[in-house]
């Protein structure tokens, strides 16, 4: 029997063995060693339950080949270990050549005939749950008792069942991390997937069917429309509709980076590259590798910058800022802005190879104005999201509100008309909007000039045409735009322009 010294040196260098290996499986095999080394307790086996198979495994074991641990299975119940996790009571057989229920399953103790071991098999418990048995040869001593080993054994057995529990409770947490990333996955998929962007109109079902035909494509993109007609929204939609769908996305808005952050932040800097410069940090092309990134208004770029993107698009290749060494990236490279290019490029503000590179599938978002047809399923679409938010039960806009709403021109197109049902869905206190909850610009009606009394009604139409056509062409700057809100062809508007004298 081991003094209590070597009892409480055994006890803390398992501790230790189970603390200091983040293996599980390592961790064991170093108990089983520390038993055979200090206590001479040979063939020391760890056998846990199959939770799902209901059976009993050899975890780890000393002494024991591959083959040998296969062979050692067992049913609860089944020989003495089997009986031990059955009964969650130790076990000793001082002799285990004459237990008929030592079955030698494993085949390792081929010396039985020569010299006489006694088993000794402790439950390994998890609270009142029993998870597995350790067991240990040791050689037969007599009618001495067991009892002091089958103690610290029991102690042993427990502190194992605690590194068990830990580290299934570790697993489940990494499952859980996993599935959740693969739900947040599939949720961004199907946040961004091109059947949840809102529309009815033909002009958006026909940029949207070429959009998904180019989304499977690595062709640069270049997404042009005013401020808040969803060119983000798109792009998310091109990644996770492309074979990159399951790699980065990284969005950068270059409008809203310093001029001297942006290089910086684009393709990162090396330790000392500049002052506070104190270590290495990655850019957003080196975190897009395999994945996509996203540049939103591209006209910000600055002259210096606009040369490195060249080179990217280009060879697909930069270095850091403060660096010599060349990184070579794959990234899909999808751009927007809300600026004439063409004009920046003839004023020289914006590289005319540049244009070209990012160019190479065009998409133009239109203005909402031009797609009213998409407002009623937009404004439906924003009342339940804002009702969820709220816990509101709102069912829908009066004729007189949904009437505002299409009348209106929506200068900051679906992201204003997103503010607007928001406020709308906070402040109605009713089932139905009505225009009491839209902002004053779209409640109230508008004023027309009429001519004075006694006007005929081909004189109060024209005059009301003058006034619209007038509107149009100062809100719109283009006769072409004019025309398309006003439902007339460029000739028909060209002609009115002359008609009514009006200087445009």
């Amino acid at each position: 029997m081991p003094t209590r010294d070597v009892q409480v040196k055994v006890l803390v260098d398992i501790s230790n063995a189970l603390s200091s290996s983040l293996n599980m499986e390592k961790a064991l095999e170093s108990i089983l060693k520390i038993l055979s080394d200090s206590l001479e307790m040979q063939r020391g086996t760890i056998t846990l339950v199959n939770p799902d198979t209901n059976e009993l495994r050899i975890e780890v074991a000393q002494g024991l080949t591959r083959e040998e641990k296969e062979r050692g299975r067992y049913k609860i119940g089944e020989g003495i270990t089997g009986r031990v996790v059955e009964t969650g009571q130790p076990m000793v057989v001082k002799d285990i050549r004459s237990e008929p229920l030592f079955l030698n399953r494993t085949q390792a103790r081929k010396e039985l005939a020569e010299r006489k071991y006694a088993f000794l098999c402790v439950p390994i418990k998890v609270g009142n749950k029993i998870i597995g048995a350790l067991s240990v040869d040791h050689l037969f001593r007599g009618d001495i008792s067991y009892e002091e080993d089958i103690k610290l054994l029991t102690i042993i057995a427990s502190m194992v069942g605690q590194a068990v529990k830990v580290r299934e409770l570790a697993e489940k947490e990494k499952q859980a991390i996993v599935s959740e990333n693969i739900k947040l996955k599939r949720e961004l998929k199907g946040k961004y997937r091109f059947g949840n962007i809102i529309y009815s109109s033909k002009l958006m079902e026909d940029i949207l069917e070429g959009t998904l035909q180019v989304a499977e494509s690595n062709a640069t993109i270049l997404i042009r429309g005013e401020s808040g007609t969803g060119k983000e929204l798109v792009a998310s939609a091109v990644h996770y509709a492309s074979p990159r769908a399951n790699n980065a996305f990284i969005k950068v808005a270059c409008a809203a980076l310093p001029e001297n952050l942006l290089e910086s932040e684009l393709f990162g800097y090396e330790r000392g590259a500049f002052t506070g410069a104190n270590e290495r940090k990655l850019g957003r092309f080196e975190m897009a590798d395999g994945g996509t990134i996203f540049l939103d208004e591209i006209g910000d770029l600055t002259p210096a910058t606009q040369v490195k993107l060249l080179r990217v698009l280009q060879e697909r290749e930069f270095e850091r800022l403060g660096g010599t060494k060349t990184i070579k990236i794959d990234v899909r490279v999808i751009c927007a802005t809300h600026r004439n290019l063409e004009e920046m490029v003839n004023e020289n503000k914006f590289r005319e190879d540049l244009f070209y590179r990012i160019n190479v599938f065009p998409i133009n978002l239109p203005p909402l104005r031009e797609r009213k047809e998409d407002i009623p399923l937009l404004a439906d679409h924003f009342m339940h999201k804002y009702n969820k938010d709220n816990k509101k039960k709102i069912r829908g806009l009066d004729r007189a509100a949904l009437d505002a709403l299409m009348a209106y021109g929506w200068p900051g197109n679906v992201r204003e008309l997103e503010n607007v049902m928001e406020r709308a869905v906070v402040l109605c206190r009713r089932e139905i909007i009505t225009r009491n909850e839209l902002p004053p610009n779209l409640s109230k009606k508008e004023e027309i000039l009429l001519p004075s009394t006694g006007a005929t009604l081909p004189e109060i139409v024209e005059s009301i045409e003058k006034q619209r056509i007038m509107e149009a062409l100062e809100k719109y700057k283009t006769q072409r735009n004019a025309a398309k809100v006003l439902g007339l062809t460029e000739r028909m508007l060209g002609y009115k322009i002359l008609k009514y004298k009006i200087e445009y």
